[in-house]
C-alpha cells in the first residue's frame, strides 16, 4: 500500500516509525515549511516529521499552502493509495483529500466527537476527564467530522502532564492507524458516522489560557499547570515577573486562612501555593530570563519566600 503522510510536530512521528516499521510504501511526506530560529531568524530548523523522512530517504514536500494546481499534480504523480494526516498544520481542500484512491485518514487526539479541534490533548487535562484517547478517521471538508473507523480508548491519570499523556496518545495513535490500514487493505473497514450533536471542541491555546488564577480551586490550578507542562508553561505573575510553573498536584483540599496566590512552604518536594480552595504543590518553576528550577533553588537565590504572594 503507497502512503502519502502528512504530518509535522513530534506527535506524528511514533505513526511515520510505525507505518514504515510495518513495511507500509510511504512515497512522500507532506510537513510545514523550516522555522526560522534565532535573533536574526537567520536558522532554518526542520520539523520532527521532516528529520525522519530525510533519515529514511523520503521525498518531502512543505507548500507554505497545500493548494494550487502545480502541488496536486505533483501529489498525483506519487499515485498514493490513502494520506495520512497527523497534525500537520493546515486544513487540506477537497481536491487534496481525494487525491488517493482509498482516501484520506486522519489520527485525531480525542474519542470523536468530544474534543473536536486543534488542542484536544490539552483540553482533556483542563476538563479533568478521566478517559481520552485516539480515533481513527475518515477526512472530510468540516473539521474533524468525518466518519471514525477506530476508537481507542486510554485512561488520563490525576497527575498526568500535556507532554506525558502527548507521548502515550501518539503511541497509541501508531497502533491505531496500523490496524485501520489494514482493515483498509482487506477491504473489512467499517466507518462510523459520527452524532455531531454530541460534539465538543478545544480551541488553539492562547498566552491567556496558560494563565494561573490562584483564586481557583486547587484542582482547577492543578490541571491548568498540567496542561501546559512542559510547554509553554503555565504562568502566574511573582515581584512584577512572569514565572512558569510545572508539576502542579493538589497538597490539601482543606480552606485555610492565608490569601490564594501566597507561598506557605517551600522544602526539598516543592512549593506549596495557598488557591480560592485547597493548596497546589508545585515541583518546579521557571523565572523570568532563567532555567527551570526547583522552587528551593528559588529560594536560595532568594527569588522567592514563605509569605509571598502571586499578582492577581
Amino acid at each position: 500500500m503507497r502512503i502519502l503522510f502528512w504530518g509535522t510536530p513530534d506527535f506524528a512521528v511514533p505513526p511515520l516509525r510505525a507505518l514504515l516499521g510495518e513495511g507500509f510504501d510511504v512515497v512522500g511526506v507532506v510537513t510545514q515549511p523550516d522555522k526560522p530560529r534565532g535573533r536574526s531568524r537567520s536558522q532554518l530548523d526542520p520539523s520532527p516529521v521532516k528529520q525522519v523522512a530525510l533519515e529514511e530517504g523520503i521525498p518531502v514536500w512543505q507548500p507554505e499552502r497545500p493548494r494550487g494546481d502545480a502541488f496536486l499534480a505533483e501529489l498525483r504523480a506519487l499515485a498514493p493509495d490513502v494520506s495520512v494526516v497527523v497534525a500537520y498544520g493546515h486544513i487540506l481542500p477537497q481536491a487534496v483529500i481525494d487525491v488517493p484512491r482509498l482516501g484520506t485518514l486522519n489520527i485525531h487526539a480525542s474519542l470523536l466527537p468530544a474534543l473536536r479541534g486543534a488542542d484536544p490533548i490539552r483540553a482533556a487535562i483542563k476538563q479533568g476527564l478521566s478517559e481520552t484517547g485516539v480515533s481513527i478517521m475518515r477526512m472530510v471538508l468540516a473539521m474533524d467530522a468525518g466518519p471514525v473507523l477506530l476508537r481507542l480508548p486510554t485512561p488520563v491519570a490525576e497527575d498526568e502532564t500535556y507532554g506525558e499523556l502527548s507521548v502515550r496518545l501518539a503511541e497509541l495513535g501508531a497502533l491505531g492507524i496500523v490496524q485501520a490500514l489494514m482493515l483498509v487493505d482487506a477491504g473489512l473497514a467499517a466507518a462510523e458516522e459520527q452524532d455531531h450533536t454530541q460534539a465538543t471542541f478545544a480551541g488553539k491555546t492562547t498566552r491567556d489560557d496558560a494563565r494561573i488564577d490562584f483564586t481557583r480551586s486547587a484542582e482547577q490550578v492543578g490541571r491548568i499547570i498540567r496542561a501546559h507542562d512542559p510547554r509553554p508553561g503555565a504562568f502566574a505573575t511573582h515581584r512584577g515577573a512572569d514565572v512558569k510553573c510545572f508539576g502542579a498536584r493538589v497538597a490539601s483540599v482543606e480552606s485555610a486562612a492565608a490569601l490564594p496566590g501566597t507561598v506557605v512552604a517551600i522544602d526539598g518536594a516543592g512549593m506549596i501555593v495557598q488557591c480560592g480552595d485547597g493548596r497546589v504543590r508545585i515541583t518546579d518553576v521557571q523565572p523570568s530570563g532563567k532555567g527551570r528550577l526547583t522552587p528551593e533553588a528559588w529560594m536560595r537565590g532568594r527569588g522567592v519566600a514563605v509569605g509571598d504572594r502571586f499578582d492577581a
